[in-house]
């Protein structure tokens, strides 16, 4: 359990995680939602996935994913993000604004990842996008992702305007 002193955004809590994990030694890093929208029982299937990929994705929008619990805004915000992204940066990757991910180490080294600026769905594209732009294999894997039940949303109109803007950004510096 890594407890930060003061709110600084998810993506900087991530980098706080990758670092931790990676100084440990990890040959793994796995990212997910600690309010149980992504299930654990997903866990082995990113692990065994990750014998074949550089970065595995729990993917909400390949066959076998999906949502539930989500009214149609919610459902529309987040699949056209994720199709918006996938367009402006010309890569094949379905859920790319997803946070359920399985990272090799030797990705996370590769990508430049402490570089990274972005909060929320635009901190999801824009470590997927590296590893893609660094050569790295993405698998994505179906996993259907549940509504919290417990806690409020993260997500607010600056996170959202972040990731309409960084997108293009991302695609111009080429990385």
């Amino acid at each position: 359990m890594l407890h930060r002193t003061a709110k600084e955004g998810l993506g900087r809590a991530y980098l706080a995680g990758f670092e931790r994990a990676l100084a440990s030694g990890a040959d793994l890093v796995l990212e997910m939602d600690a309010d149980f929208s992504h299930d654990p029982k997903d866990l082995p299937r990113l692990i065994d996935a990750s014998a074949e990929a550089d970065l595995v994705l729990g993917s909400r929008y390949v066959r076998g994913g999906g949502v539930t619990d989500w009214g149609l805004f919610r459902r529309a915000l987040s699949r056209g993000g994720s199709w918006y992204a996938r367009v402006v940066l010309g890569v094949p990757v379905r859920d790319l604004t997803g946070g359920f991910k399985c990272f090799n180490r030797r990705t996370l080294e590769g990508i430049d990842y402490q570089d990274t600026h972005a909060d929320g769905y635009g901190f999801q594209i824009e470590l997927t996008y590296r590893a893609i732009k660094a050569g790295f294999s993405v698998e994505e894997i179906p996993i259907v992702f549940r509504d919290r039940t417990e806690g409020t949303s993260k997500m607010s109109p600056r996170i959202a305007i972040e990731a309409v803007w960084k997108v293009p950004a991302l695609r111009a510096r080429g990385h």
